[in-house]
């Protein structure tokens, strides 16, 4: 058992140093994702998601987000929130590193829908295989993975699903409040949030 504990050690310090000497030039620990592009970042209702990669019911519920957005559009500002279930899924935290180096290169939601897309392939190296298929610029993607810049953003959002509530994914939540992952009650939840707002304007 020791002797495991000492690799594990020794590996993850191989890990953390060969990250040290990554060249950043060029990439930033700030996450670039922004609000998806189809809904509107000044919106008085915000629709969070907080969502794994490799979870199938967030691939799963990818049709629903896709409703709500041809819905709303405008009227909304939809956010992704990574909520990695690292003990659960082997591979997501290397998606939501990835997605996030994406986003770099301005294509982060791209970058999830094909990640959902593809999902029953993902493993270490998928990653850049989608990098690749969605035209990033390969030594900038790959300096940023390899940095694991994106680590405390990634966590940011996950200690903020937790300080939420969140449980599971994909767990939504409509002007703060979690709301069901069915498009019936994100719809009056969204249709309850813009007429408050408007009346208190």
């Amino acid at each position: 058992m020791k002797s495991h504990i000492f690799l594990s050690s020794a590996l993850l310090g191989a890990v953390l140093l060969s990250a040290c000497n990554v060249d950043t030039t060029g990439i930033s620990a700030a996450s670039k994702r922004g609000p998806h592009p189809k809904t509107n970042p000044n919106a008085i209702v915000t629709i969070e998601e907080f969502a794994d990669l490799q979870c199938p019911a967030c691939r799963g519920a990818q049709p629903l987000v896709k409703q709500i957005i041809e819905k709303y559009g405008q009227q909304i500002r939809f956010d992704f929130k990574h909520f990695p279930l690292r003990s659960i899924h082997q591979y997501t935290f290397v998606a939501a590193e990835a997605a996030e180096c994406a986003a770099d290169q301005g294509k982060f939601w791209e970058f999830e829908e094909l990640a959902y897309e593809k999902q029953p392939d993902l493993n270490t190296k998928t990653p850049t295989e989608w990098a690749k298929i969605l035209g990033l610029d390969m030594d900038l993607f790959d300096r940023c993975t390899r940095s694991h810049i994106k680590k405390n953003e990634i966590m940011a959002d996950y200690d903020e699903g937790q300080k939420k509530g969140v449980q599971g994914t994909p767990t939504f939540f409509v002007n703060g409040k979690k709301v069901e992952s069915k498009l019936d009650t994100l719809s009056a939840a969204i249709d309850e949030a813009s007429k408050g707002a408007m009346q208190r304007l």
